[in-house]
């Protein structure tokens, strides 16, 4: 049904010089950190937002003031430390999570788990207590993991609505987007991948096959080229050398995806963004598919055809990581 994601660089150059008066709140949670920083400033610049409110553990007052020196209308106010946290939330129509801690070399997604489930496990209680209705947009990995625990720390205090809680995928898309782009030599603003399943290792499933335009790879080259997608996290990890993950591409996918979801709730219709949700497009009971973005998500019927494979290598990983996620909020006291 959707067979184009929504173009990358088209959605990002557009939120940043339309002359929107959409009067969206949203709120950063993790903003002094490597993603929440350039993050926070991509929203500034975009006329969709006219509030952006940043809350971290620390040096959140620093950031809000530097970027509250930009000539774009957004008001920008910074939060620090627990007591305020939920003077940061309050009004906010959508919150974006990239709280956490980075991966470093060696390290998996879910070696961050028991750090950063906590800290999503926090943050998503004071979004259930002060701003049930936001749209909630995970970026803190593991993702397979950490939208379950969001799911079900919003049922605990029975504001949870499956469509208003998304584990942001995008990055996934956009790498696939750039590498298809450069082995063809085409413009990777024109190039659109689908990505499916999850968001770590082979639980990340690239429809190469159904790239937007046609492409074709030898079956080798089709191989490299997946298991690059796959594993284009730990690329950057190890490029780094210790000084972090993947935090400047995170950002503008994190933003693309924002960017997204305020079109749609600001009327625009035939928006279609990828995203880890609830499903019951496979036996897992989260999964990512093209949904198409508004006040009713819509989500496209998975064709399975020829990716059957993929699909059974994922289903292990991705069962027994949102079985830790919901295992995790069950013994939480």
């Amino acid at each position: 049904m959707f067979s184009r994601i929504a173009r990358p660089t088209a959605t990002l150059v557009r939120s940043l010089s339309t002359s929107s008066q959409h009067n969206a709140k949203v709120a950063v949670l993790g903003a002094s950190g490597g993603i929440g920083q350039p993050l926070s400033l991509l929203l500034k610049n975009s006329p969709l937002v006219s509030e952006l409110s940043l809350y971290d553990i620390a040096h959140t007052p620093g950031v809000a003031a530097d970027l509250s020196h930009i000539e774009t209308r957004a008001t920008v106010t910074g939060y620090m430390g627990a007591d305020q946290l939920g003077a940061a939330l309050k009004g906010c129509e959508v919150v974006v999570i990239p709280a956490g801690v980075p991966r470093k070399p060696g390290m998996t997604r879910d070696d961050l788990f028991n750090t950063n489930a906590t800290i999503v496990a926090t943050l998503a209680d004071a979004c259930a207590r002060h701003c049930p209705q936001a749209m909630i947009c995970i970026i803190s990995n593991p993702v397979n993991s950490t939208i379950p625990i969001t799911s079900e720390v919003m049922k605990k205090h029975g504001v949870y609505n499956p469509n208003r809680v998304f584990g942001v995928t995008t990055l996934d898309i956009v790498r696939a987007n750039t590498f298809v782009a450069e082995l063809k030599g085409l413009d990777p603003a024109r190039v659109n991948v689908p990505v499916v399943g999850g968001h770590a290792g082979k639980t990340i499933i690239p429809l190469i096959s159904r790239c937007t335009p046609k492409v074709e790879f030898p079956a080798d080259q089709l191989s490299a080229l997946t298991g690059r997608i796959q594993e284009a996290g730990t690329e950057v990890v190890k490029a780094k050398a210790g000084a972090g993950s993947a935090t400047l591409s995170m950002a503008y996918a994190g933003a693309r995806f924002t960017f997204s979801l305020l079109d749609a709730m600001n009327g625009k219709e035939g928006v279609v963004e990828c995203a880890f949700v609830r499903s019951e497009e496979t036996e897992c009971k989260y999964f990512s598919t093209p949904l198409l973005l508004g006040v009713n998500l819509a989500r496209s019927s998975l064709d399975k055809n020829g990716i059957e494979k993929n699909l059974a290598e994922a289903m292990d990983e991705l069962k027994g990581s949102i079985k830790n996620g919901e295992d995790f909020v069950a013994n939480m006291k």
